[in-house]
């Protein structure tokens, strides 16, 4: 796939947004595996929010473009002993699945710093290849979040499995709106059900995406590793 600009990303999410009377998500832009030129080039045309799967990866970047004021979020799986770098350098985990990343990232989040924004991850279709939480564990591991001053509850993530038929991926989609909307009754604070990614984000807006992860579509295919 190649690279479309970002005016016309934008302009696809607005349309699939008001085509089912949404209001327009939020864009992340993945920039896995991108170098910092090419964070920077999109920031140039005014993009602020991205995403990275991999702490060590992420930090030459943040480092790099420090000087931009974007917004990095880390979106893969952190092992604990990353939390504080992820605590000190991010503003969004996005991926926290377990107690033990709620206490880790609470603890060596600096306090100079606005709390981190944390979303918990489900593992919505039970994949055992997947991580994240199960559906029913949200509601102890929201509690625990909410508990932390250095952290703050925004919603929730997840991945859906890659079903050939989308009506599967569309279940879960449903699946992760209402969860998203029984989390936000007990904390008025919750606003972000991050899903949706290229290939689904459609389908993601439609059952209540407030913020889609796009890469390949911006950045274009990734090469293959030989």
């Amino acid at each position: 796939m190649s690279a479309l600009p970002l005016p016309t990303i934008l302009l696809n999410l607005h349309n699939a947004a008001a085509a089912v009377g949404r209001p327009d998500p939020a864009l992340l832009a993945v920039s896995k595996t991108q170098s910092a030129e090419a964070v920077a080039a999109l920031a140039a045309q005014g993009q602020r929010a991205f995403g990275e799967n991999y702490v060590q990866e992420a930090l030459g970047k943040i480092e790099a473009l420090a000087a931009a004021g974007l917004e990095w979020h880390l979106i893969g799986h952190l092992q604990s002993n990353k939390a504080e770098l992820a605590a000190r350098h991010f503003d969004w985990v996005q991926s926290v699945d377990r107690p033990k990343l709620v206490a880790a990232l609470a603890a060596h989040r600096p306090p100079g710093q606005p709390p981190l924004n944390v979303l918990i991850q489900v593992n919505i279709d039970d994949e055992d290849s997947k991580h994240g939480c199960r559906p029913e564990d949200v509601p102890a591991l929201a509690a625990a979040i909410s508990a932390a001053p250095q952290l703050q509850l925004r919603g929730l993530m997840a991945i859906p499995a890659p079903w050939p038929d989308a009506a599967p991926r569309r279940q879960a989609f449903e699946r992760m709106r209402d969860l998203f909307e029984s989390l936000s009754t007990t904390y008025p604070q919750v606003d972000t059900l991050s899903m949706g990614m290229s290939g689904d984000y459609p389908d993601a807006i439609a059952h209540g995406a407030t913020m889609v992860r796009i890469g390949t579509a911006l950045f274009g295919t990734r090469p293959r590793v030989a």
